[in-house]
């Protein structure tokens, strides 16, 4: 979309669509008819009847002649139902400001990779997918052909069965099987075939040979890598063409440096080595033709006259109804539910659709036979396999953004993206029109506690956005759950709301939903143990996890703290011990948020320091990766706050090489040192470069490599205590750390830096037996239900409220169970709520619920916990079997026996 210009007014479409505004830049507004605006066009074949088993969730208009529909697609396998969700990008292609296009790697090039949204970012795609199969380990180049703007980039491979969908430049829409069909012409009039154009090496088919051997290729400035091709098992001899005439001719050799953009390297093998040697000369001319030939039809396709083309593998879809496969799908998972992405178009030409399958949390996957049906019931009339599995990707520009967003959860694990070698995007070419509409932008989902800012954005009559910046408005939230304070909503209460603009007599409004204990599955801190000595401080972050999957960190100001056995406080994210009880061993600290706690285990001893740096008796080396990775790691003094003591410094550079980027520093060779046993958390103290590099430990765990974040991002500059939960990553009784070091990531390489300096100090780490273990008491305690006696060691003590049966229940007065098998429970009145502490457990009891949390995680029980006498009863079963008590029940008696 060409860059805006400023306009004195802008217009604006206001309930009901039948008046249009005109808006000052001052937020003035006048009413005048609407003229001229009308809705998204989509073309004859773009709407379609679906099937009983398809439904359409809602549809999103992403540019003019453009939108994004949501659908729910549901099938039987093995006689259970199994729902998939798939998003299709419908394009108007008689429309004539959009297109579609091919996105390639990095710059338009081949041998690089790049997610999809980093193409579809680079090259100002509004939408897009993932395209062309491409071998994973080779160079990163397409397999099949690849044309954009009449130029080709990739000829296609002779591989068998690999259809393509392109459209022509006067809007016509084709899938079908291509070879290539080209020649070199000498001046002296010989000619010799091209085997193609940019390709990486392969076997070919059906004869499985060396696809470089006797043949002769085309390598033109899309081409990056310095090697044409790489490994291909053949000694070339390149000819370099520049405006038609021969520049230089190497036997045998490569020429050194990259293509220029005004001509094209000949690499020739054998056969086609000896032609040029015989035939070509410099200052000579030499003419290059070339055209695909349909497979199935013998016709001859011009490059020149098409928009783009892009490559895939079979052929899913023709005239309406399933297809045979046209390639083997063992390699793609065919039989299997995986992600799938596929493009075709409708019987009209008009449409062109382009889908993919979700498989994550919410989705299940499609095998290709149902893709096959979902894909002529949405009404694609010819359609082809693209590129699958993990490299599943969509992109979409929501209305009145200007940048895309994934458009589904990828099956990598939630926003991560594969690094692709090609997409196929959506581009508008409309010209700005007037402001046709108003949104409201903002986050969706908020934490009680938490404030945010919500912003007006606009879109013109093309949809495409335009500032809205000056438009002055006024805010309201429709419910309680949020409250204005002049600046930003901050979120009170849970509940929905609507978070309204008014502008006059334009408004626009989004739907924000305050989370509460309900949206929640758990809450989770990034450490789960402390020494507990004055002074100690940590930076805690505090994870909800969310019961629609996915997770959002908790605000500080969301959260309520509880010190048990010490007296400390949490500010800006930093939790400090200001003093602890005299006789404490463990304490607590306590995060809750509406009805859900974690939990903080502080324990004298409880975290030991493990390398300091003042006194290595091991080696500690630098070692990178690629090759050409370079640095330094070494102990030094430090600096800053750590100006007094030694620390590991890790000094990197990884301008060389390509791909993702790492500089280790190596401790104790290869072989590493060996970490306490089982530790449940550890701390670093980190000097940042603010490289935005990531920052990872190796640990060594009986011969495999466990790896763990210790940022995800070095985004500060000087000292920081860094906390790193190891509770889930099972590092046992053997543990070695091997290595600490940054990653450069090949994704977004450039906003990283590839130079720096970081350093280490103080690793700690805590253990189990150390963390909440000391209030921990081994006993044996007998009661009998209906008796206000039990026998603890021996000796027989009074209670003042008996065990009782309710129901199949035995419940049990846990103040007792806690005085004699050590810890404690506190009940908090309030909230009717009991909250039992032993050891390194947390459990949370409601009275009346059958729901209770257990470290920072909710279960569902069988019972609840009652009151008897103003006295707490708890199931005996469920608190003694969480907590590590052993349970024996004697029918005949009525008695109980609880043993630790």
């Amino acid at each position: 979309m060409k860059e805006q210009k400023e306009q004195k007014h802008v217009s604006i479409l206001v309930s009901g669509g039948k008046r249009l505004a005109i808006v000052t830049l001052a937020g003035l507004i006048w009413i005048q008819p609407v003229l001229g605006v009308g809705p998204l066009s989509a073309g004859s074949g773009a709407v379609v009847e679906a099937a009983s088993n398809v439904v359409k969730l809602g549809e999103d208009i992403i540019t003019s002649g453009t939108k994004l529909v949501h659908y729910q697609y549901t099938v039987s396998r093995s006689g259970k139902t199994a729902k998939v969700l798939a998003d299709v990008i419908q394009v108007d292609l008689t429309n004539p400001y959009v297109k579609l296009d091919v996105m390639t790697g990095k710059g338009g090039q081949v041998t690089t990779r790049q997610s999809v949204q980093g193409m579809a970012k680079e090259t100002g795609a509004v939408a897009g997918v993932n395209a062309d199969f491409f071998n994973v380990n080779g160079q990163g180049v397409p397999m099949g052909a690849s044309i954009s703007d009449g130029t080709m980039i990739t000829s296609p491979s002779q591989l068998q069965g690999m259809y393509a969908f392109a459209v022509s430049k006067n809007g016509t829409p084709t899938i079908d099987e291509y070879t290539f069909d080209g020649s070199i012409k000498a001046e002296d009039g010989t000619t010799f075939p091209l085997a193609g154009i940019n390709k990486e090496s392969y076997y070919t088919e059906p004869n499985k040979g060396f696809s470089h051997v006797n043949a002769m290729y085309i390598y033109t400035s899309a081409w990056k890598s310095p090697d044409r091709p790489k490994d291909s098992s053949t000694t070339p001899t390149e000819v370099l063409v520049q405006n038609g005439v021969v520049q230089e001719i190497s036997p045998g050799a490569a020429i050194q440096g990259a293509v220029p953009t005004d001509g094209y390297i000949l690499r020739a093998h054998g056969t086609a080595a000896n032609y040029i040697t015989s035939h070509l000369s410099v200052g000579q001319r030499v003419e290059a033709n070339y055209q695909l030939r349909s497979v199935t039809t013998g016709s001859t396709l011009d490059p020149s006259a098409q928009k783009m083309m892009v490559g895939g593998h079979t052929l899913l879809v023709n005239q309406g109804k399933p297809s045979s496969f046209t390639r083997s799908t063992t390699s793609i998972s065919g039989s299997s539910a995986v992600a799938r992405t596929a493009v075709g178009y409708s019987k009209d030409g008009h449409t062109a659709y382009i889908i993919a399958a979700q498989k994550n949390d919410s989705s299940s996957g499609m095998k290709l036979t149902e893709l096959q049906s979902f894909m002529t019931s949405i009404g694609v009339w010819k359609g082809l396999d693209l590129d699958g599995g993990g490299s599943t990707t969509m992109v979409n520009r929501p209305l009145a953004e200007t940048d895309t967003t994934l458009t589904f959860d990828t099956s990598n694990g939630g926003t991560t993206q594969r690094l692709v070698a090609s997409g196929l995007g959506v581009y508008t070419e409309a010209p700005q029109g007037s402001l046709k509409g108003l949104k409201v932008s903002g986050s969706s989902s908020l934490l009680i506690g938490q404030e945010a800012s919500y912003k007006l954005k606009g879109y013109d009559t093309y949809y495409n956005p335009v500032d809205a910046s000056g438009i002055q408005a006024s805010w309201k939230s429709s419910t309680g759950s949020l409250a204005w304070n002049g600046q930003s909503f901050k979120a009170v209460k849970p509940g929905a709301a609507e978070v309204t603009a008014v502008s006059g007599q334009a408004k626009a409004s989004m739907k924000v939903n305050v989370l509460g204990g309900g949206d929640l599955n758990g809450l989770i801190a990034n450490t789960t143990a402390l020494p507990l000595t004055a002074g100690t401080s940590a930076d805690i972050t505090v994870t909800a996890q969310l019961k629609s999957g996915g997770s959002v960190k908790v605000p500080a100001s969301a959260l309520k703290w509880e010190f048990v056995g010490f007296s400390g406080s949490v500010k800006d994210g930093t939790l400090t011990v200001q003093s602890v009880k005299s006789g404490t061993q463990v304490g607590y600290a306590i995060a809750r948020y509406d009805g859900f706690s974690t939990v903080i285990v502080l324990s004298q001893g409880g975290q030991t320091t493990w390398e300091s740096f003042e006194n290595v008796s091991y080696p500690i080396s630098f070692t990178g990766l690629p090759a050409e990775a370079k640095g330094k790691a070494q102990v030094v003094q430090g600096s800053g706050d750590h100006a007094g003591s030694k620390v590991l410094q890790l000094d990197y550079d990884l301008t060389g090489g390509t791909g993702n980027k790492y500089a280790y520093a190596q401790l104790n060779g290869t072989i590493g040192k060996s970490v306490p046993a089982n530790p449940t958390s550890m701390s670093i103290d980190v000097m940042g470069d603010s490289s935005l590099n990531w920052a990872r430990a190796e640990f060594d765990v009986n011969g495999k490599s466990v790896y763990v974040d210790l940022a995800r991002q070095v985004d500060w500059t000087g000292w920081k205590t860094l906390n790193i939960d190891l509770a889930s990553q099972g590092l046992g009784s053997s543990a070695k750390l091997k290595r600490l070091y940054v990653v450069n990531l090949a994704e977004g390489q450039d906003e990283r830096s590839l130079t720096g300096s970081v350093a280490f100090d103080n690793i700690r780490f805590s253990v189990p037996n150390l963390a909440g273990s000391a209030n921990v008491k081994s006993n044996t305690v007998l009661m009998t239900v209906g008796q206000k006696t039990l026998t603890a060691g021996g000796m027989k003590k009074t209670v003042d409220v008996a065990p009782i049966i309710k129901g199949d229940t035995t419940y049990v007065p846990i103040r007792y169970v806690m005085d004699y098998f050590g810890g404690q429970a506190n009940w908090d009145g309030a909230n009717q709520r009991i909250t039992v502490l032993r050891g390194g457990t947390l459990i949370d009891l409601t009275v009346g619920s059958k729901d209770i949390v257990l470290n920072g995680k909710r279960k569902q029980v069988a019972v609840s916990p009652i009151i008897v006498n103003n006295r707490t009863l708890v199931p005996l079963r469920l608190v003694s079997e969480q907590l590590g008590i052993s349970v024996k029940w004697e029918q005949k008696t009525k008695s109980i026996t609880l043993q630790s």
